[in-house]
């Protein structure tokens, strides 16, 4: 075979295989719309909100973000700056069977009366115990307020706000995430996970994840490179 067409298939090789690896899909999510009906001290109330569920890899798990579009409920009266405190529970699937407690800060500014409640970020700390593709999907919101307790729960039976593909414990994700933190924990089978250790990873949203599986694929683009190179000045000394 002649040099330039040992060049010509490395090349095709090397660019062949940065292709796959850009291409290969790491996680699933989307914005969801969930009809939560809330039970309040003053009677039902219900409205439907998109709901986000984001995810940082942090350390050994992933800090999560629940992010609420619209306000769910309202309050009779004021709730002054500071009056209202939120919570709630991302359920997971798939891979692993669970709960994750979020919760996120009291409101910053007051909240007249008869108006959709703003919901804050509420964050939390999810750490694999099993591995393979997990489903995190919007379960009950709690709110806490003027000594009151507003429980809403989903009832259209919502589908999964993201999905990752990870590894339990002792072992490095193999997902990224479409885009928290508190000090919520991770739930499986009954049991709370521990907090998360070690620095924050870059955000692995959509975009960063193909930007990270680009570099990647440049990675492998250089090798297949350098291959050639050698395969090159091999040629060129068998033929000196």
């Amino acid at each position: 075979m002649s040099n330039q067409k040992r060049t010509t298939l490395a090349l095709a090789a090397a660019l062949a295989g940065s292709i796959v690896v850009a291409g290969a899909p790491a996680v699933h999510a989307e914005v969801v719309d969930v009809n939560y009906q809330c039970v309040t001290p003053i009677g039902p109330k219900g409205a439907v909100s998109p709901i986000d569920i984001k995810g940082v890899r942090s350390g050994d798990g992933y800090k999560l973000t629940m992010s609420f579009q619209k306000g769910v409920s309202s309050s009779p009266v004021e709730l002054g700056k500071g009056a209202m405190n939120p919570s709630a529970v991302i359920e997971l699937g798939g891979a692993e069977q669970g709960k994750v407690q979020v919760t996120g800060p009291a409101n910053s500014e007051a909240i007249p009366a008869n108006t959709p409640i703003k919901i804050s970020d509420l964050s939390g700390t999810y750490t694999p115990k099993k591995s393979g593709k997990v489903t995190f999907t919007a379960g009950v919101l709690t709110i806490k307020a003027l000594g009151t307790t507003t429980t809403c729960t989903p009832k259209n039976s919502p589908g999964p706000s993201l999905e990752l593909d990870v590894q339990g414990a002792g072992g490095s994700s193999g997902g990224g995430s479409a885009d928290g933190g508190s000090t919520g924990g991770a739930s499986t089978g009954g049991s709370t996970g521990g907090a998360s250790g070690g620095g924050e990873l870059p955000r692995t949203g959509p975009l960063d994840s193909a930007a990270a599986l680009g570099t990647l694929g440049g990675t492998v683009l250089l090798t297949g490179a350098a291959g050639v190179l050698w395969l090159t000045r091999r040629g060129q000394r068998s033929a000196g």
